[in-house]
């Protein structure tokens, strides 16, 4: 297996995170797919994403396990409410309580740790500052910043054996552009989990920030949502 086509990508189950490890694989690179069980409520990403790295072809699914929840601060780690319907347009205007302190620098550490065991140069990543709810790490500068400090921080960088690059495919993408991507690769959207707060079922709630701009994406794309957990609860 050629290393330099060897890539990590973090994947949370949700519908962009499954997007981009379909890119990667249409992109030719041989997928390592990492989840992080950061200590957040929903869990059931965490099957989610064990399916979505099976049925899509990951060379290896890792889970592994961080606890952020010691650290608190979020409505998706600690004892907070998660907020609910807000309107579409409000969601990018602030960060909310939903934001998780450093997830994403905590994520693509661990992914560039992975990535430099495995020889691999790339790691994917679903960020999106377009339809997204704000969060700070999911901009272009964050990416670019970390990125250059990858190159810094590991011996592989050092030595010049591996220049890594992070690539965030959906960046620049709305909702509807990302669905309208998957499609096209044959992505099976009900396979993914995009809610905050998931019923004891693990239904989605259908009213917090992710469960919107999701429907939002679908009703765009003129498509309905194939996955039997949105939107629970509604007519």
């Amino acid at each position: 297996m050629d290393a330099g086509r060897k890539a990590v990508v973090l994947s949370s189950g949700g519908l962009d995170s499954t997007t981009v490890m379909a890119i990667a694989l249409e992109e030719g690179f041989d997928v390592y797919s990492l989840t992080v069980d950061y200590g957040q409520r929903h869990k059931v990403e965490l099957e989610a994403a064990r399916k979505v790295a099976s049925v899509l072809g990951a060379e290896e699914h890792k889970v592994l396990r961080v606890d952020l929840a010691g650290i608190g601060g979020s409505a998706l780690t600690d004892n907070l409410r998660v907020p609910k319907g807000r309107q579409e347009d409000q969601i990018p205007n602030e960060i909310p309580i939903t934001y998780v302190p450093a997830r994403n620098t905590v994520f693509l550490s661990l992914a560039l740790g992975w990535a430099e065991v495995l020889g691999a140069a790339h790691i994917f990543i679903g960020a999106n500052s377009i339809d997204y709810s704000g969060y700070p790490d999911c901009r272009p500068e964050y990416l670019s910043a970390f990125e250059r400090l990858a190159l810094l921080a590991t011996k592989a960088g050092v030595e010049g054996r591996l220049k890594m690059r992070i690539h965030a495919p959906l960046l620049h993408m709305t909702k509807r552009e990302i669905i309208l991507k998957g499609l096209e690769l044959g992505v099976d959207y009900s396979l993914t989990h995009s809610c905050y707060d998931p019923l004891p079922d693990g239904r989605a709630c259908g009213e917090c920030d992710s469960c919107r701009l999701r429907r939002k994406g679908f009703r765009e794309a003129g498509i309905q949502d194939p996955s039997e957990r949105q939107d629970a609860g509604r007519p």
